[in-house]
């Protein structure tokens, strides 16, 4: 199970199912709710770029017919269409709220690198004690202190730590208008300073991605910014579905 969409009627999305066996991907109908489906033999996948590529290919098909899927977790399988049709019936009510709540919305991921050097040069021409100290400490490395290389190192590393905050506050405000809702996840490695993810209304996907493209524009040089989606809303769904043993999950 790929995700659950609203649909009345009887979906098929193409051979594209997970496993290479060209499986096809349809729906499995509850009232007005669907599960998006295919077959496979009952084994445990393994997270490969493979397989998890051959997941999300799903929900970017169903992204592009027009529906917001509300992504279920990577390897959920049911042992027969009947249990998925009854964990549809047991879980309505939440799939119902979260579809209501996640209509016509999708998700943008916004990772941002900066080029170190580029902004540390940029601090030292403004910042006059750090250009002060550090321009002590080369034109005389002998007399030099351990104390001034102590000051310059906490200097340094202060003004490159409000500069990343100025940085990042600067790329929320403009994107605020044209976004729900974001969310900020943990930035991996020294050069990336953001990791976001924003909820953005369907009808305002131009308006944000001229937005990104523009702050991008403006920060050329100094920081890298690699933009994503549309993608379910993956960060933004929290809820949590008891998948009981007896559902056959």
């Amino acid at each position: 199970m790929y995700s659950i969409v609203e649909s009345s009627d009887p979906r098929t999305f193409g051979k594209i199912g997970i496993g290479g066996r060209g499986d096809d991907v349809y729906t499995v109908h509850y009232r007005e709710l669907a599960a998006v489906v295919s077959h496979t033999p009952l084994v445990v996948y393994d997270p490969t770029r493979e397989n998890a590529l051959a997941h999300e290919h799903v929900n970017e098909v169903l992204i592009e017919a027009g529906f917001t899927p509300v992504p279920m977790s990577f390897g959920t399988i049911f042992k027969t269409e009947k249990d998925a049709l009854e964990f549809l019936k047991d879980t309505y009510d939440a799939l119902r709220d979260v579809l209501e709540r996640m209509k016509n919305k999708l998700e943008y991921g916004l990772k941002v690198n900066w080029d170190r050097d580029a902004v540390l040069r940029e601090i030292e021409a403004s910042n006059e004690e750090i250009a002060r100290l550090k321009a002590e400490i080369t034109s005389d490395q002998q007399r030099s202190t351990y104390f001034a290389r102590m000051q310059l190192g906490r200097l340094v590393e202060q003004a490159l730590s409000e500069r990343s905050d100025q940085y990042v506050r600067d790329i929320y405000d403009e994107l605020r208008d044209a976004a729900i809702a974001s969310r900020s996840n943990k930035v991996i490695g020294d050069k990336m300073i953001m990791n976001a993810a924003f909820l953005v209304a369907r009808d305002q996907a131009e308006d944000f991605d001229r937005k990104v493209q523009e702050v991008a524009k403006r920060h050329e040089g100094k920081l890298a910014f690699r933009y994503t989606g549309p993608w379910p809303p993956y960060n933004f769904v929290t809820i949590r579905l008891q998948l009981e043993r007896s559902a056959g999950v």
